[in-house]
């Protein structure tokens, strides 16, 4: 019985720390533009349970103690300096506090010392950047609810407006509704209202119009006070640089961002690979790529970069989407006609020739192909690689281990350890790219890897976009990763 109640004291002062540490992340995002995540783990807008769970995934991975009593204490340090608006990753700063706070004489020290460039430091950006939304399917809505539950105080980017064919009251009622109720995702963590008289949406206290067009080059932004605007085209209908510049010609309208691969001389984007080889200054029209390529590009990256790639295929298991048809129906395309729900359909995908876009040593390499099967989200990516170098499994996850602490693909790759991680277990994850280390194998002769990447298709990709656009409108915060 004694162990039984110093369990449950030792559990009721982690939940008390937990719920203590909700209210200085809240106040750190809201008056400081300060977003505390924990191993790439947003803890904004976060319940207690969310917040320790993440912390206990964190011991696993680490391999040491990730105390959220330290979290509460570093949270509070941070608080109490003058720190710019930056991302902090706690978990890290957790980790080196555990390894290094004999060496200090406070946390408050030990803060100042992590983060002094930062402290006392200009904002690294101060523009406002007003997004629209052209389209409000899947990635729409959930892009919507990043950017809105991720405006904090109004700094950096701003969804202003929602571009579809109509915007009738009706058709209003049903768009908010769709947003504030998702049968995958779950209910907007936040508060979201339709205003028909002006033809609105208000969702946390920011008002985002409703514009009906049925051409890009109708509408005029400025109308609504916005300006220079970052025009997100979700709808995959205009995939070469011809029509997706048509956007560039309405008034307001400033830079296009494409959530598709792009088609010709438009650059696809893997944010986290490649966003550097392209200019935002010089270039208007970008393509965040495709889920697939978003997932497989940075687990490429790491082999190409260490191991030198010889040749590879991909076989990405694919949830089923709008595309297919929910019953037996005419479809233009083959093996689609057939129910999604019912069953696994061969289809094909350009995921391998557009990973050679973002990796142009991979042209000719990588071959591909897709299996879409009867989940609503999440798939999975088989890589097939052979490689010049002669490796081990341990050496394959231990560099994907390294991947996701260190460097820059850490926003893009998360390690999984779980020996029963399931499809299921990923949806919500910000990271495109989910490594499963109990699953990777490697031929006897130690040249053929194949790696097991899974990828939520909508929310991970989602987090991408906000990435890249954050990219294109350069004004993004410091990062102490």
């Amino acid at each position: 019985m004694e162990k039984f109640n110093n369990s449950m004291k030792s559990w009721i002062e982690m939940e008390k720390a937990s719920a203590e540490l909700i209210n200085i992340v809240s106040k750190l995002w809201y008056e400081k533009a300060i977003e505390l995540i924990l191993l790439r783990s947003v803890l904004v807008n976060r319940g207690s349970g969310k917040i320790l769970n993440k912390h206990i995934r964190a011991e696993t991975i680490l391999k040491k103690p990730v105390k959220v009593e330290d979290s509460l204490l570093i949270a509070k340090a941070i608080y109490d300096e003058n720190v710019a608006p930056s991302r902090i990753d706690i978990g890290r700063l957790n980790s080196e506090w555990t390894d290094e706070k004999d060496t200090f004489s406070s946390v408050n020290a030990f803060v100042k010392s992590k983060l002094k460039a930062f402290i006392d430091a200009p904002p690294r950006s101060i523009k406002m950047q007003d997004v629209v939304l052209y389209g409000f399917g899947r990635i729409g809505r959930l892009l919507a609810r990043e950017l809105i539950l991720f405006a904090g105080n109004g700094t950096h980017l701003r969804l202003r407006a929602i571009v579809t064919r109509s915007n009738s009251p009706e058709d209003i009622k049903k768009r908010v509704s769709l947003f504030r109720k998702d049968s995958v995702h779950g209910p907007f963590p936040g508060v979201a209202n339709e205003d028909l008289e002006h033809a609105a949406m208000i969702a946390n206290g920011q008002i985002i119009q409703f514009i009906a067009a049925n051409n890009p080059e109708d509408v005029d932004y400025t109308v609504y006070g916005i300006h220079d605007a970052l025009v997100i085209d979700n709808t995959g209908v205009f995939r070469d640089r011809e029509n997706l510049s048509r956007h560039l010609k309405a008034k307001g309208a400033g830079k296009v961002l494409l959530t598709a691969p792009g088609k010709g001389d438009i650059p696809n984007i893997v944010y986290g690979v490649n966003q550097h080889m392209v200019s935002v200054d010089d270039e208007n029209v970008f393509s965040a790529a495709s889920c697939t390529t978003n997932a497989i590009v940075p687990g490429l990256e790491i082999l190409e970069k260490n191991y030198g790639i010889v040749k590879g295929h991909i076989e990405t298991i694919h949830a089923y989407t709008n595309d297919q048809n929910l019953l037996d129906n005419y479809h233009k395309k083959t093996r689609r006609g057939r129910s999604a729900p019912l069953n696994m359909v061969i289809t094909e995908t350009g995921a391998g020739s557009a990973a050679a876009k973002a990796i142009p040593s991979l042209k000719g390499k990588i071959t591909s192909n897709a299996v879409r099967v009867p989940v609503p989200n999440m798939s999975l990516a088989i890589l097939t690689i052979e490689v010049e170098k002669k490796v081990d499994v341990d050496q394959v996850n231990a560099l994907f281990l390294d991947a996701s602490l260190r460097g820059t693909l850490i926003e893009q790759i998360r390690y999984s350890n779980s020996t029963e991680f399931v499809s299921s277990d990923g949806i919500g994850d910000s990271c495109p790219c989910i490594f499963d280390s109990p699953a990777t194998k490697v031929s006897e002769d130690g040249h053929t890897v194949i790696a097991y990447l899974w990828y939520d298709n909508e929310f991970g990709y989602t987090s991408q976009v906000v990435r890249l656009a954050r990219h294109i409108a350069k004004v993004k915060s410091y990062r102490y990763y």
